[in-house]
C-alpha cells in the first residue's frame, strides 16, 4: 500500500454491532444504541464522523493560531447531523465554533475561514467515491 494513504481496519464478530477500529496504531470502538440492537458501548458511526470533523477543525485552527501567535486559549465545537435513516444527498452538518481568548474580530474571522480548510471538511464538502472490493480468505 502506498505510504501516503491513511488507513483503518474495522472488525466485527458475533458481538452484535460493537466494532473494533484499528488506525495509526490506535484502537477505538463503534457501536449502535440499544434501541437499534447494539450494546451502546461506544459512539455510533455518525458520531465518529462528527468527531473526525470536529477534531480536525480544532487542530487546524490551533495550528494556524499558534503559527500566527494569536491569543487563542480554547476552541469548543458543537456538531450535529440528521439521523442516519434520514440522510440523503441534501444532508447537512451544522458546526458551531466557540473560541476563547483575547482575539480581535479580524483574527476571529480569519480562524473561521481556516476552519473550512481542515482536511476532513474538504473531504466531506466534495463528491466522494467509495470503492468496495471483496477480499478472499
Amino acid at each position: 500500500m502506498p505510504e501516503d494513504l491513511i488507513t483503518a481496519v474495522t472488525e466485527l464478530d458475533q458481538a452484535r454491532y460493537l466494532t473494533k477500529i484499528y488506525a495509526g496504531g490506535h484502537l477505538v470502538y463503534a457501536d449502535e444504541p440499544e434501541d437499534k440492537g447494539g450494546t451502546n458501548e461506544a459512539m455510533p458511526p455518525g458520531s465518529l464522523l462528527l468527531a473526525s470533523l470536529g477534531s480536525c477543525t480544532a487542530i487546524t485552527m490551533r495550528m494556524y493560531a499558534d503559527r500566527k501567535e494569536y491569543p487563542l486559549t480554547s476552541i469548543r465545537i458543537q456538531l450535529s447531523i440528521s439521523a442516519e435513516e434520514k440522510m440523503d444527498a441534501s444532508t447537512r452538518i451544522i458546526r458551531k465554533i466557540e473560541m476563547e481568548g483575547e482575539l480581535t474580530q479580524e483574527q476571529r474571522s480569519r480562524l473561521m475561514q481556516i476552519a473550512d480548510k481542515c482536511p476532513i471538511h474538504k473531504i466531506l464538502s466534495n463528491p466522494i467515491t467509495i470503492e468496495s472490493h471483496e477480499l478472499k480468505v
